[in-house]
C-alpha cells in the first residue's frame, strides 16, 4: 500500500493538533490546589466519581486533538493505494484523446454510426455519472487542448466531427502530458478514444518513450484508459490515388482498389468521375482484395490546368471512396544519359525516349562533359550512368540528386575500376564459358523495375541471355537484390537513398554481353524509373490532409477551389482541391489510412511502461485495484464525528430531584 499527499504543505497543520493539549497544561498550571479542612469531607465524597470525571475530560482533549489532525489531513489531501483506497475514487479531470482520422469513420457490423460516433456516445453516457469531473478534449486534428462544459456538447463540437488528417498517437499523448504537467489538474485520467490502427500509433516511434516520462512527472500519474471497439467491421472498399502525371493532353491516374472482404468473387461497381463541372461514369470491375489500374483522363491543350474528382459509391466508409487531383500545363520529361559513344549508350537513350513519346526526351552526353550538367541535374527525371564511377566532386552532385527524389540507373563499365559510389564497387568482369549464357533465373515480381504490369502480367525475364556480366561487390547497408543470375549473382540491385533511389544492373544492352537491347526487359525497366522520377514534379499537386503543425508552420492559408459540400466534416482538415499561392493542389486522404493493420491491445499497453493502463470496460473498483484514490473527504467526516463527540461529553449531567413520601402516623 502506498500513502502520498497532494498537498504534503498541510501536514504542517498537524502541529494544531497540539493546542488543545497546551491549553489543557497551562490551565492545570493556573489553578493550584490549597489543603481546606472544611473541604476535606466534600473530596471524600466525591472521590469515588472522580476517576469517571477524569477519563470524561481525557476523551474530551482527545476529541479535540483528534478533530484538528483531520482537518490538517483533509487539507493535506491525502492518497492511498489498495484496498484501504476503495471509497475516494472521484476524478478530477479526465483527458479525452480523440482519434478522428478517416479510418475512424468505418462503421462496425450491425450499425448505423461509425466508430468515432459510437466512442462519444460512450463517453458521454460515462462521464454523466461523474460530477465534478472537468473535461478536456485533445483531437488528433487539431492537437490543441480544449475543455468541454458539458459531455452533452461533445457531438457538437467541430472539433470531433470527422477529418482526413492521419492520426499521431505518440503526439497527442504528448501533448496531453503537458496539459496535465502545466495545469495541475489533481487526480486525472487519459482517455484515448482510437481504432488502433497500427499506422496512427506508430508503435516504433521514439516520441512515445518521451511522452510516458512526462506522465510520469506529473504529481499524480494519471490512469490511461482505452476505447476501442472489438466488434468486426463492416464490408468496405476504398479508393487510393497513387500517383498522377501530366503526358500531352492526357492525365494518368495510378490508382489503386482494396476491399475489407476476402475478395473471392469479382466485385462491379460504377465509378465516377468528375473533371471541371463535367460527370461521367463507368463501370470497374474489381477482383481480388486488392487492384491496381491506371486511368486516362483527356485534358485537352498542352497548356491546360485544372482539377477533378473520383469517387466509388459510398459505403461502411464515407471518408476513404473518393480522391482528388489536380494538374497543371505539360513539361517535357527529360532523361540524360551518360556514357561514351556506341551501342548501349543508343540502345540506352531509345530506352529513355522511345519513338512514339513525343514529350520524353534524351540527352546523351560523354563522361568528359558531366561538369557542365552537374548543377542541373534536379531537371532530369532520370540519369542513365553508363561508364566509371564519377570522381568524388561529381559524386557529390549525383548524391544531392539522389536526395531530391531523382533516379540513378548504373550500368557496369566494362573494366575493373578503384572507384566507388556510396560503398558500391564494381567485380570483375566474368565471361561465359563457351557455347553457354549467364541465365536470368528469379526476380521480384511485385517490387522494384522488374515487377509484373498493373494487369499482373510479368516480364519476360526468362528471355534475358548474357555472355559477360560484371556484378556489384559490396556496398553500403541498404541495398538490396531484387533479381539474380543462374548462379546466385545479382543482376538487378537497389539502393534507396532519401527520397531517390539508385539501381545497378550487372550486364549492358550491348550483343557482345547480352540480349539486353531486345527491350523485353530493359524498355520497362528504363520508362519504369524515368516515370518514377518525372513523378517528383507532380508532387506538389498531390498531398495528404495536413495536421494542425503544418499551419502553425507558417505555411498559406488555403483556400477551396472545388464546389464540393461535406457539411460533416470539419473543413479545416478535409480532402479536396485547393489554392496555395500560385499553385492548385490535390489534397487526399493519406495513403496510411488504407492500411488496415491494427495494432493489439496489449502491445499498446507495453507503450506506456509504468504508467497504469486499462481498458475502457475494466471495473476501476475491481480487487487487486492498485490505484491512488484520494481521503480527503472522509477526513473531513471523520473531524465532524470528533467535533459531534466532544460536544455531546461536554454536555452538563441532567441532575433529577427525588421526592420521599412519609409514612402515615396512627392516631
Amino acid at each position: 500500500m502506498k500513502v502520498s499527499f497532494y498537498q504534503a504543505t498541510g501536514l504542517w497543520f498537524l502541529l494544531a493538533a497540539s493546542i488543545p493539549v497546551i491549553i489543557h497544561l497551562l490551565n492545570r498550571r493556573r489553578h493550584k490546589t490549597v489543603p481546606w479542612a472544611a473541604m476535606q469531607f466534600l473530596l471524600k465524597a466525591t472521590r469515588e466519581s472522580r476517576g469517571k470525571k477524569k477519563w470524561r475530560h481525557y476523551l474530551i482533549l482527545a476529541a479535540r486533538t483528534l478533530a484538528l489532525s483531520c482537518l490538517a489531513f483533509a487539507v493535506a489531501r491525502p492518497m492511498v493505494g489498495g484496498w484501504l483506497g476503495w471509497g475516494a475514487g472521484r476524478i478530477d479531470t479526465v483527458v479525452l484523446l480523440l482519434d478522428r482520422s478517416p479510418s475512424m469513420e468505418l462503421m462496425v457490423e450491425g450499425a448505423t454510426a461509425s466508430k468515432r460516433a459510437l466512442a462519444l456516445d460512450r463517453v458521454r453516457d460515462a462521464l454523466k455519472s461523474m460530477d465534478a469531473t472537468k473535461l478536456v478534449l485533445i483531437d488528433s486534428a487539431s492537437m490543441s487542448p480544449q475543455e468541454v462544459p458539458s459531455p452533452d456538447r461533445l457531438a457538437e463540437l467541430t472539433s470531433t466531427r470527422a477529418s482526413d488528417a492521419a492520426a499521431s498517437l505518440p503526439l497527442m499523448v504528448q501533448r496531453a502530458a503537458e496539459y496535465l504537467l502545466a495545469s495541475q489538474a489533481g487526480k486525472a485520467e487519459l482517455w484515448i478514444l482510437s481504432d488502433l490502427q497500427a499506422s496512427n500509433w506508430q508503435v516504433d516511434d521514439e516520441r512515445w518513450s518521451s511522452a510516458v516520462a512526462t506522465l510520469q512527472t506529473v504529481s499524480i500519474p494519471p490512469t490511461v484508459r482505452l476505447l476501442s471497439s472489438t466488434q468486426g467491421n463492416a464490408q468496405n472498399v476504398s479508393l487510393q490515388l497513387l500517383g498522377s502525371q501530366r503526358i500531352g493532353k492526357e492525365l494518368v491516374l495510378d490508382l489503386q482498389v482494396q476491399r475489407s472482404d476476402d475478395g473471392s468473387a469479382s466485385l462491379r461497381l460504377p465509378l465516377s468521375i468528375s473533371h471541371m463541372g463535367a460527370v461521367t461514369s463507368e463501370t470497374l470491375e474489381v477482383s481480388g482484395q486488392q487492384m491496381r489500374f491506371q486511368k486516362r483522363i483527356g485534358v485537352g491543350e498542352e497548356k491546360s490546368q485544372g482539377y477533378g474528382l473520383l469517387s466509388l459509391p459510398a459505403d461502411a466508409n464515407v471518408r476513404d471512396h473518393r480522391v482528388h487531383f489536380s494538374y497543371t500545363a505539360a513539361q517535357p520529361i527529360k532523361t540524360l544519359v551518360v556514357g561514351e559513344s556506341g551501342e548501349s549508350t543508343k540502345y540506352l537513350a531509345a530506352a529513355a525516349a522511345p519513338q512514339g513519346y513525343a514529350n520524353q526526351r534524351a540527352e546523351v552526353i560523354s563522361p568528359r562533359d558531366f561538369d557542365s550538367k552537374a548543377g542541373q541535374l534536379e531537371s532530369y527525371a532520370a540519369v542513365l550512368w553508363s561508364t566509371n564511377f564519377p570522381a568524388a566532386e561529381k559524386s557529390q552532385a549525383l548524391q544531392v540528386y539522389l536526395e531530391q527524389g531523382g533516379q540513378l540507373l548504373f550500368f557496369p563499365p566494362k573494366q575493373q575500376e578503384q572507384g566507388s559510389f556510396l560503398g558500391v564497387a564494381w567485380a570483375t568482369v566474368d565471361t561465359a564459358p563457351s557455347g553457354k549464357f549467364f541465365l536470368l533465373e528469379d526476380w521480384r515480381r511485385d517490387d522494384g523495375l522488374l515487377r509484373d504490369t498493373i494487369h499482373g502480367q510479368p516480364l519476360l525475364g526468362q528471355s534475358l541471355r548474357a555472355i559477360k556480366k560484371q556484378v556489384v561487390e559490396k556496398g553500403e547497408q541498404g541495398l538490396t537484390t531484387l533479381a539474380t543470375w543462374d548462379d546466385g549473382t545479382p543482376f538487378l540491385s537497389r539502393l534507396v537513398r532519401e527520397r531517390g533511389t539508385a539501381w545497378f544492373f550487372s550486364s549492358l544492352p550491348d550483343y557482345t554481353w547480352s540480349n539486353l537491347g531486345d527491350a523485353h526487359l530493359l524498355l520497362p525497366s528504363v520508362q519504369r524509373a524515368v516515370m518514377e522520377g518525372a513523378s517528383r514534379f507532380d508532387a506538389a499537386l498531390l498531398t495528404e490532409v495536413p495536421r494542425a503543425e503544418w499551419w502553425a508552420s507558417g505555411a498559406p492559408l488555403p483556400v477551396r477551389v472545388d464546389a464540393e459540400d461535406d457539411p460533416d466534416a470539419d473543413p479545416a482538415f478535409r480532402s479536396g482541391v485547393y489554392r496555395i499561392n500560385d499553385r492548385v493542389v490535390a489534397r487526399n486522404v493519406a495513403a496510411a489510412e488504407h492500411d488496415p493493420e491494427i495494432v493489439a491491445a496489449e502491445n499498446v499497453a507495453k507503450l506506456f511502461g509504468d504508467v497504469r493502463f486499462r481498458r475502457f470496460e475494466e471495473n476501476a473498483t475491481a480487487a487487486g485495484e492498485s490505484e491512488q484514490r484520494e481521503l480527503w473527504t472522509w477526513f473531513l467526516l471523520a473531524m465532524l464525528g470528533f467535533l459531534l463527540l466532544e460536544a455531546v461529553l461536554c454536555l452538563p449531567k441532567v441532575l433529577h430531584s427525588s421526592h420521599t413520601v412519609g409514612s402515615p402516623v396512627a392516631s
